[in-house]
């Protein structure tokens, strides 16, 4: 004897193939705005035309601020560079067990949005430029801690160059340049 109150339900078909449908179109939608934003992320842009990603970029200036003793600083308009520890030093900035340091001012969004293009001349290929203000400090390990003191010293402007068509171990150049 067969139960009354249950039903069969035959068919579906339609619905099934409708949910297959809905499941393909989403897929494809989300590879769409996947590849769209991969494609203008600012931060990995044009790396065929400069020779390194944006990102890229950011990462090796910003690399080369944690060992500033060597960085060359640019002394206002008088074409003299130097590098930024002997400068303290000579001008007796530094203190017994005190090291130069660079810290950027800008926030990271306004880091990223001060990468520039730079056209090159001919058919040389484009560079990257970057140019922030930051502040010279002098460092000092602080005691019983893992962290350092700061002691800031003077205004300065970090600028940072990428020019591919340079020798490999030239491409990078990083500099302060201090005054006007």
């Amino acid at each position: 004897m067969a139960n009354s109150h249950t039903k069969k339900v035959q068919g579906g078909g339609a619905g099934r193939i409708g949910l297959w449908v809905a499941l393909a179109l989403t897929v494809a939608l989300l590879g769409f705005v996947t590849l769209t934003a991969v494609r203008h992320n600012p931060l990995y842009s044009d790396r065929d035309a400069y020779g390194i990603s944006k990102y890229k970029f950011l990462n090796a200036c910003k690399e080369e601020l944690l060992h500033p003793e060597k960085l060359p600083v640019s002394l206002g308009g008088q074409g003299q560079t130097t590098g930024l520890g002997e400068l303290l030093t000579q001008a007796q900035q530094l203190q017994r067990g005190e090291r130069p340091g660079v810290q950027v001012l800008s926030t990271p969004a306004q880091t990223v949005s001060s990468v520039q293009s730079i056209p090159a001349e001919g058919n040389a290929p484009r560079r990257w430029g970057l140019s922030v203000p930051a502040l010279l400090v002098a460092e000092r390990a602080a005691t019983g801690t893992a962290g350092t003191n700061t002691r800031p010293l003077a205004q300065a402007t970090v600028q940072c160059l990428y020019d591919r068509s340079q020798p490999q171990e030239q491409r990078l150049q990083v500099g302060l340049s201090l005054g006007s």
